[in-house]
């Protein structure tokens, strides 16, 4: 076998259809184009969604929402979340303690809720108001 004589299967490609070839083909004279319009003309072509001019569907239609491109990436973690887990609390730890997502790069602590423990945090995020908090229970914030 050799490139060149690679061939598809037999009857798994229909011909194609021959157009304007005469009354008994089916598809004479116009060639199953209809007659005249746009569509009928040589480079009859407008893009998707065209209206004649009209102002189009996805364009009338009003936009609402947004999705943000780092929710999926980034997470907060409340100071009640971190009761219970043992120091240093780093990105994996909250990770494998399963209080943030798989898959999440940056999370932040944030002032809700209340901290029972001193507790050394290393390369996660704080907020002005949830430093205040744990650093009055002694605990202690490494940034990296």
């Amino acid at each position: 076998m050799r490139l060149n004589s690679l061939q598809p299967a037999e009857g798994s490609r229909k011909d194609k259809r021959r157009l304007g070839r005469g009354i008994g083909s089916g598809l004479g004279k116009t060639s199953g184009k209809g007659h005249k319009g746009q569509k009928a003309r040589a480079g009859g072509f407008h893009k998707v969604g065209f209206e004649g001019g009209q102002m189009p569907l996805q364009r009338r239609i009003p936009k609402r929402g947004f999705r943000s491109r780092t929710a999926r990436t980034h997470c907060e973690v409340r100071l009640n979340e971190l009761n219970g887990l043992e120091s240093p609390v780093t990105l994996l730890g909250l990770i494998a303690a399963g209080v943030v997502p798989q898959g999440t790069a940056k999370a932040k602590v944030i002032l809700s809720g209340t901290l029972s423990q001193a507790i050394t945090l290393e390369g996660v995020a704080v907020t002005a108001g949830a430093r205040a908090a744990i650093e009055a229970l002694g605990g202690i914030i490494k940034e990296s």
